[in-house]
């Protein structure tokens, strides 16, 4: 069995070497594959499943081509595409998942995590995830036209590129105790995870016991390690676009 995992791909429509990097990802390199979890963040601006923006559809198809070969799709929210719904599950045949989500890999414990949540020093941001994942604020948004949707989202993005230049390094990243809680509150060895754009492994210490924390790369900046590839009992992380 094998097993893949994604991050951060952000997806839009100004960026078509990524568009052109993961649909190849998927019609190809992963055939043969038991499953494919994507950890967030699949597109850079998902309004409602109503959005076809280009080039939404065309993922979606083949999504959908991937999940009918028989290879199960599972996927968390990001910050840029929480109002993925039912639509978007009827459509692809993907499993929306909740954040975390617990998974065993051949008898190995592993938590998944778009990773947000983790980043607990920013105070500032998590009160503004509070806010996008109210289900009562995302019935408002969407109750918009899609127009106006788009002029909202335009507004917010801004503002938070215009947030992030102000905030350091460190505030951005995951906090320590955070993953450490977490981990030893599912019981698990392994948190695999996205957001921060810093891939790499990491050891966690959990309250004596060894821990693993693997942190996906993006697809559009750096475009390394932004693929995990679980077989049996061991992983590695490899570069799929760039």
């Amino acid at each position: 069995m094998t097993t893949f995992f994604v991050s951060d791909v952000h997806l839009s429509g100004s960026r078509e070497k990524a568009i052109d990097a993961f649909l190849s990802f998927l019609d190809s390199e992963i055939r043969g594959a038991s499953a494919l979890y994507i950890l967030g963040d699949l597109f850079d601006l998902w309004l409602g499943d109503d959005d076809t923006r280009f080039p939404h559809l065309f993922v979606l198809d083949a999504l959908r081509r991937v999940t009918a070969r028989g290879i199960s799709v599972g996927v968390l929210h990001g910050n840029h595409d929480f109002l993925l719904g039912a639509g978007f599950e009827k459509r692809t045949g993907c499993r929306l998942l909740p954040d975390p989500y617990f998974v065993n890999l051949d008898g190995k414990n592993v938590l998944l995590s778009h990773g947000d949540i983790l980043c607990t020093d920013d105070v500032a941001y998590q009160e503004y995830r509070r806010r996008i994942h109210s289900p009562e604020q995302q019935d408002i948004f969407l109750s918009l036209p899609m127009k106006q949707r788009l002029m909202k989202a335009a507004f917010i993005q801004g503002a938070s590129q215009e947030a992030v230049q102000s905030k350091s390094a460190h505030i951005m990243d995951v906090n320590k105790e955070a993953v450490e809680e977490m981990m030893l509150h599912h019981n698990v060895h392994y948190l695999i995870h996205g957001h921060t754009h810093r891939p790499g492994t990491h050891g966690v210490s959990l309250e004596g016991r060894p821990g693993t924390r693997i942190v996906l790369g993006d697809w559009y900046e750096q475009g390394k390690d932004n693929v995990l590839i679980w077989k049996k009992d061991s992983f590695r992380l490899v570069s799929v676009y760039k």
